[in-house]
């Protein structure tokens, strides 16, 4: 709840500065991701997920969590957005999000680190879209997140390693062989 909850709530917030956000697409349907789509959901935010093509079990949770729509991140959403978050580290996907949003939309790169970002088209940006970043958390984050998070009902899906499972825990990460956070844990239950 803490490092992803609060990194999904500080680039939601930075989506929302300025503008009415309805609906907002989430690129990287994992650990930040799946917390932020309660609290948006439970706000009254239409959200749509974007996940690695062929991720059906993210698209599935994604659906469970209430999300409008899930499908992969290289195929355009139903409707423009009026915001999109990247949680994904891969540069590629911020042209494609910017295609997403409407004019006036923001597209706010929330990870910790990205690939190189392609050159853009001035028509992908052009209308006023704003492209930022998110890179630190506060206090004031925490007071504000996690009393919402605990009144919309967010809970975490997750799995759990053992300490000494932490090179197995990044395997499965990157292998996409869970859905929601992995949890690295002293003494797992059996």
């Amino acid at each position: 709840m803490l490092c992803a909850g609060l990194i999904g709530f500080r680039a939601w917030r930075k989506a929302m500065e300025g503008r009415v956000v309805d609906r907002l697409g989430l690129y990287g349907f994992g650990a930040a991701a799946h917390l932020l789509a309660q609290l948006a959901i439970a706000e009254g935010q239409k959200v749509y997920a974007f996940t690695k093509p062929g991720d059906q079990a993210a698209q599935n949770l994604a659906l469970e969590l209430g999300c409008l729509w899930a499908g992969a991140s290289d195929v355009a959403p139903p409707e423009l957005l009026d915001a999109a978050i990247l949680f994904a580290p891969i540069g590629a996907l911020v042209p494609l999000a910017l295609r997403a949003v409407r004019k006036g939309g923001a597209v706010v790169c929330a990870g910790i680190h990205m690939s190189q970002i392609p050159a853009l088209d001035y028509a992908d940006l052009w209308g006023e879209r704003t492209l930022v970043s998110v890179a630190n958390l506060t206090r004031a984050d925490a007071q504000d997140y996690l009393p919402r998070a605990a009144a919309a009902g967010v809970r975490p899906h997750l799995r759990i390693y053992g300490l000494r499972q932490a090179g197995q825990a990044l395997a499965d990460l990157r292998g996409g062989a869970f859905t929601g956070a992995a949890v690295l844990q002293i003494n797992p239950p059996p």
